[in-house]
């Protein structure tokens, strides 16, 4: 078996994906509703986390997106339209959240 992973997102419907990417996450909110599947909430994978981001669909178009890191007394709330902005922001912002008693992640080029 593989050791923890950093970070999941679980979407409101069931889905989950461990250590999503861009592209996970962008399939994860392309993938929300109105009626069933309102949110999707990425955070680490412990019993306190931290921080976590989530985004949910708007009544009136578009997504909330709420960023929290008690870490860095961070709570940002803001909206969006573009999922693929909301999918690379929020991949940015995980990979440079604190992961303790981990090693700091590397970013590498493929």
């Amino acid at each position: 078996m593989m050791g923890a992973q950093y970070y999941g997102a679980d979407s409101e419907n069931g889905d989950r994906i461990e250590d999503p990417s861009e592209d996970a996450l962008f399939m994860m909110i392309s993938d929300l509703n109105n009626s069933d599947n309102t949110f999707v909430v990425v955070q680490p994978d412990e019993d306190d986390p931290v921080w976590f981001a989530t985004v949910a669909v708007l009544d009136e178009g578009g997504y909330e997106i709420v960023r929290r890191d008690t870490v860095r007394n961070e709570h940002k709330v803001t909206t969006a339209t573009s999922i693929d902005a909301i999918a690379l922001d929020l991949t940015k912002w995980s990979a440079a959240r604190d992961f303790p008693g981990r090693p700091t992640r590397q970013v590498t080029d493929y």
